[in-house]
């Protein structure tokens, strides 16, 4: 039986809204400066690449002593995960954790929710996790606080920021101004997942930088299975979140040359 593949008449003008934040997304990273551009997106991603790993641990019924994110868009999470499980889930949630969050940023500019209520919602989960995880936590950690204060100061200055932005974008931006921002934000949960990823592959491969402190490196400690498979399978789950919600964004449809007899 022979299947072809069609987008939905619905989805056509997301898929083409998406198609644009993804080329745009590419083109910067090969235009010199563009960092700069995309350098509040990418505090974005890595908020919420340290979220996933404070919320899992909590989850699992761990604690958190802080969450940190440095101004060359790096982040760390202290935090005492239960058990050797926990462990294991809390150091995989921040890659898996941001391509889930960007598929389902997906999800839901598919089901037609509204972009300014998304960019609203992701200004309160920044929001959230500096007020809980970089103030709060750290406020009652301060003597095992491993941190230093700066840190501290810039990720609440981040969050308080990107946090601001997107709550002021989702009240007067408009619709159509949302949706590309909201499609921006997803495409660059994805394809910062993936770009880390690929690096994560290459620093613990063997020979390479077995020793660089990594969440692969936490998964090696707690698991014996070496830090390159770790980041080996994260990449190829991602991958595959990132075709499951590519698919489910456009609506594909599979449909066979007998059942088009039925539609004719």
């Amino acid at each position: 039986m022979e299947f072809r593949y069609t987008i939905g008449d619905d989805a056509r003008p997301q898929v083409k809204l998406l198609t644009i934040a993804t080329v745009l997304t590419i083109i910067l990273w090969f235009v010199p400066f563009a960092e700069y551009l995309v350098y509040p997106f990418r505090l974005f991603v890595t908020f919420i690449h340290e979220g996933g790993h404070a919320l899992v641990s909590l989850l699992t019924g761990g604690s958190v002593q802080s969450l940190t994110v440095a101004a060359d868009g790096s982040g760390v999470v202290f935090s005492a995960p239960s058990g050797r499980i926990g462990q294991l889930l809390t150091s995989s949630a921040g890659y898996l954790g941001t391509s889930a969050f960007g598929v389902l940023l997906l999800y839901l500019i598919r089901r037609r929710l509204s972009p300014n209520i998304l960019l609203a919602g992701c200004g309160i989960i920044i929001g959230l996790l500096t007020v809980v995880f970089g103030i709060v936590s750290p406020a009652m950690n301060l003597l095992s606080l491993n941190v230093g204060l700066s840190s501290v100061m810039f990720t609440v200055l981040a969050g308080v920021s990107i946090s601001s932005v997107l709550l002021i974008a989702a009240k007067f931006a408009s619709q159509r101004t949302a949706a590309f921002a909201a499609a921006f934000l997803a495409v660059q949960c994805l394809m910062n997942a993936l770009s880390d990823l690929k690096t994560l592959v290459f620093i613990n491969a063997p020979l390479v930088g077995s020793d660089i402190q990594t969440d692969a490196a936490n998964m090696s400690a707690a698991s014996g299975i070496p830090g390159f498979v770790w980041a080996v399978l994260w990449l190829l789950i991602s991958l595959v979140l990132v075709v499951v919600g590519l698919r489910m964004f456009a609506s594909l449809r599979s449909v066979s040359k007998n059942d088009s007899l039925f539609n004719d």
